[in-house]
């Protein structure tokens, strides 16, 4: 287990209240997977919740694409190597940012709840951060799937029959 975690987290959003029990969720969700990485190292971890026209913003800035998306995620690390923070010895693993808009809208288009959106977004960051990628697709893609999945449903977090449309609902 990971000797402790401080998530640093930040609304720089008007558009959404972000909900209660949002950023506990998000605390235990960056837990679990340092949990489950085997990751034994003090880390910390920002996570911002932003709008849509903001995450668009960065999306354009940092990755070229003029479109908002649901989570950027941006690693301070490189192959395992990561900054230490001098005044608390701590592993600063990098940046999450979250559009709350976007999440809501995901959650309903899914049909799933809030928490489970934001849940995931933070665990897919999470491995990012920690130096998984899913881009090329194949294997890597698969397996940061698997991880995710795996840490939402210790989380109580699993998809539900309801994630999935049925032939008659399409």
């Amino acid at each position: 287990m990971a000797e402790s975690v401080k998530v640093l987290i930040s609304n720089r959003q008007k558009v959404v209240k972000i909900p209660s029990g949002i950023r506990l969720l998000i605390r235990r969700c960056c837990h679990a997977v340092l949990q489950m990485e085997g990751f034994h190292d003090s880390a910390e971890v920002s996570v911002s919740f932003v709008s849509n026209e903001q995450i668009q913003q960065l999306n354009l800035e940092f990755r070229g694409k003029d479109a908002p998306t649901d989570v950027l995620s941006f690693p301070l690390g490189e192959d395992g190597q990561y900054d230490r923070n001098m005044e608390t010895g701590a592993l600063q693993l990098g940046d999450i940012v979250i559009s709350i808009e976007r999440a809501m809208e995901q959650a309903r288009m899914y049909g799933h709840s809030l928490q489970r959106e934001i849940g995931f977004l933070t665990v897919h960051s999470m491995l990012h951060l920690l130096g998984y990628d899913h881009e090329a697709g194949g294997l890597e893609q698969v397996r940061m799937r698997e991880k995710e999945e795996s840490v939402l449903a210790d989380l109580g977090l699993q998809r539900d029959a309801s994630y999935v449309l049925s032939q008659d609902e399409i």
